[in-house]
């Protein structure tokens, strides 16, 4: 599949918005510290990406109620689902000027995932968090996503990569006083 930048200008993937607010002294620092354990900017990529799969959980693995959307929120509270994870390592990669994208695949609900830029190709990234079934891994070489979308099913990914948030997601995401309100609310498609 070939990804599309929905925004030609690259700079728009290392920019700063209200769900990927890497200005935010949160997210700094977390940022700081990963770059300290990093001899490189890939290897930055890999622990910032290990961080949020491994460090915040999915709140609906760990039956958190709460909904983050915001990077600085998720790193703060130490939770999330897919967007939310999402936006904080977007949040910790673009710390770092590395260009991050927001990017869907459509399973029974949207999924959210991101992709980085390396030697000038996008490559899609799934923090959701590991469990049995779910192994997803930080390569540049071949994907290794949490979930790989079945076409017989009506499963599919999305090639477009996107600067912000999609608005149908950060709708959701914001109206949601907690997790089982926003199970019901949540996009089926782009």
């Amino acid at each position: 599949m070939e990804l599309i930048q929905k925004t030609p200008d690259l700079s728009a993937y290392l920019a700063v918005d209200e769900a990927i607010d890497h200005d935010h002294p949160v997210v700094r620092e977390m940022a700081a510290r990963l770059a300290r354990e990093a001899v490189d900017s890939y290897a930055y990529a890999r622990l910032a990406f290990e961080f949020v799969r491994d460090t915040i959980p999915h709140s609906q693995d760990s039956g958190d109620l709460r909904v983050t959307w915001r990077a600085s929120d998720v790193l703060e509270q130490g939770t999330g689902i897919c967007y939310a994870k999402a936006h904080a390592l977007a949040a910790l990669l673009r710390a770092e000027d590395i260009p991050t994208a927001l990017c869907y695949q459509r399973f029974d609900v949207v999924h959210g995932l991101v992709a980085v830029r390396f030697n000038g190709a996008w490559r899609r990234q799934d923090p959701r968090g590991n469990k049995p079934g779910v192994d997803a891994r930080f390569s540049l070489d071949r994907e290794r996503l949490a979930f790989t979308p079945d076409p017989e099913s009506n499963e599919m990914d999305y090639p477009v990569l996107y600067a912000e948030p999609h608005p149908a997601v950060l709708s959701v995401l914001k109206a949601a006083p907690d997790r089982p309100y926003l199970w019901k609310t949540l996009p089926i498609a782009l």
